[in-house]
């Protein structure tokens, strides 16, 4: 409960002076009739009248205390709030090619990719996202939702060698667009990962980019890779992983093009710490809608105790006038 005029309750205090004069009088006496002694009564029995000569006092306080309390005007307030969220769909696609074991990110490029984009799905509350993964051919690793905790657990299954090796950028990009197809998100994105140049599936980048297009889908490519050479995984005649230096071969161009032809943009990571700050820019670049609209209403509650103040009023004059009656 809250109060129109708070202030007003301070007058509450009056009803100390009220108290302090009623004691006075009280102590005083003010019988209207004296006489010489009261030795003949003293020891008379005590009736009701004797106990509830202090009621009417205490019920005029009550009245002044609750008509107080009604000037203050007390009002419950009732507040409304609605939040309307208009999300935003996206679709990770992430390459998951042999190369992405390449250790010019710590500790690989896959494990730093697969870091900085579960921290990018715990920022997007309320977006429905999707994960798609791609080598030599593409596949859904998650539809479209919104349950994080699915989508990071799906994220974390993600790891190179569970489909045929290649870097099909087209197939990858195609399949993130059937995702979305259906979608009635007012805002569609993908959002391309791969460290390499197509060398596999049945798509071109180009053609993939110009569907995304006429479905109204926005693509951010994001090339990963050191510049000049990195250490590539290559297995030896005994079937071991071993290390290599090799060239960094990233198709920027094509990237580029499709990032271009879909109104996204094209990144370069060359470590994790820059990989952060893309997926961060893309972050800000696509905030999703919320509108918050609140209402607050009042309900006065003035009136019971304008009641009540007089109800009590009522029964000190009844008590007064019926029950405790004085000779003049």
């Amino acid at each position: 409960m809250t109060f129109a005029h708070p202030h007003l309750l301070w007058l509450l205090t009056v009803l100390i002076p009220m108290a302090v004069w009623y004691l006075y009088r009280t102590r005083r006496g003010g019988a209207a009739l004296q006489i010489s002694t009261v030795s003949g009564v003293v020891r008379a029995p005590k009736t009701l009248r004797y106990f509830l000569r202090h009621v009417p006092f205490a019920l005029r306080c009550a009245a002044v205390a609750t008509l107080i309390v009604a000037l203050a005007r007390p009002q419950q307030v009732e507040h409304n709030s609605r939040t309307n969220t208009e999300g935003i769909d996206i679709v990770l696609a992430i390459d998951v090619s042999g190369s992405m074991l390449a250790r010019d990110f710590k500790p690989d490029r896959i494990t730093a990719a697969k870091e900085v984009a579960g921290t990018f799905i715990s920022d997007r509350r309320g977006d429905r996202i999707g994960l798609v993964a791609f080598a030599g051919e593409a596949y859904t690793q998650s539809p479209l939702t919104t349950d994080q905790g699915t989508l990071q657990t799906l994220l974390s299954r993600i790891r190179s060698g569970l489909i045929e090796d290649g870097t099909a950028i087209g197939n990858g990009l195609a399949t993130a667009i059937n995702r979305l197809r259906e979608s009635n998100a007012k805002s569609k994105v993908v959002i391309l990962l791969t460290d390499g140049e197509n060398n596999a599936g049945q798509i071109a980048p180009l053609t993939a980019a110009s569907i995304a297009r006429a479905q109204g889908i926005r693509v951010y490519t994001i090339g990963v890779g050191t510049r000049g050479k990195a250490p590539y995984p290559y297995l030896d005649i005994f079937g071991n992983i071993t290390y290599q230096m090799a060239d960094v071969k990233i198709d920027e161009k094509s990237l580029t093009e499709i990032a271009r032809t879909t109104g996204g943009k094209y990144f370069r990571a060359t470590d994790k710490a820059k990989l952060q700050a893309i997926y961060d820019e893309i972050n800000q670049l696509e905030k999703s809608r919320v509108e918050i609209t609140e209402s607050t209403l009042y309900h006065e509650e003035y009136l019971p105790w304008a009641v009540a103040a007089l109800l009590l009023l009522l029964a000190e004059f009844v008590l007064k006038t019926f029950v405790l009656k004085k000779l003049p």
